[in-house]
């Protein structure tokens, strides 16, 4: 822009200390919902990302990061293979548990202990499906993702919540603030 100046808000000059200005931010406050299955279900529906936990044969905990859904029947769904370590442990050790996410790193998440089951082919086929649908809709040929499925040989968990912590947000306690 020859001839004029660009104008820059205050805040964005520097201060002769060499620091840009700052303006106070206001402190997110922690907050904790307690809610019912049917809510935790509906918070859960709409967030897909989530960590898996199950338990190594040592009694140790195994994290996994998955994507999620929900299925008809209300549990947790984690599509999988066979040889990973969070379907090996399923198997032998039903305890499990799920962190579900937001997107916003800073944004609600829950904690779900429950009861995981896995299905192998050729039980898992239509469940897939189910998980398909619960995080992105419709598929435009559902032969074509059947037949991908067998063909990568999937399994599925299902997690079916037996507790849960309240929708959390992280933050400062109220008391200091």
């Amino acid at each position: 822009m020859v001839g004029q100046l660009a104008v820059r808000h205050p805040a964005t000059l520097p201060r002769p200390n060499g620091l840009p200005y700052c303006r106070p931010m206001s402190p997110n406050i922690a907050t904790n919902e307690t809610v019912d299955l049917p809510a935790l279900l509906d918070f859960v529906r709409t967030r897909h990302h989530a960590i898996l936990l199950t338990f190594r044969a040592d009694g140790t905990p195994q994290a996994s990061p998955v994507t999620c859904g929900v299925d008809d029947d209300g549990r947790i769904v984690v599509s999988t293979y066979p040889q990973r370590a969070k379907t090996k442990n399923a198997r032998r050790d039903p305890r499990a548990s799920v962190v579900v996410l937001s997107d916003e790193f800073s944004d609600a998440w829950v904690q779900i202990d429950g009861t995981a089951e896995v299905l192998d082919l050729p039980d898992s086929v239509e469940p897939l499906v189910g998980y398909y649908r619960a995080i992105a809709g419709e598929h435009p040929d559902w032969d074509e993702y059947r037949a991908a499925m067998v063909r990568q040989g999937k399994s599925i968990v299902r997690i079916t919540p037996n507790r849960w912590g309240p929708v959390a947000t992280g933050g400062f306690p109220p008391e200091p603030v």
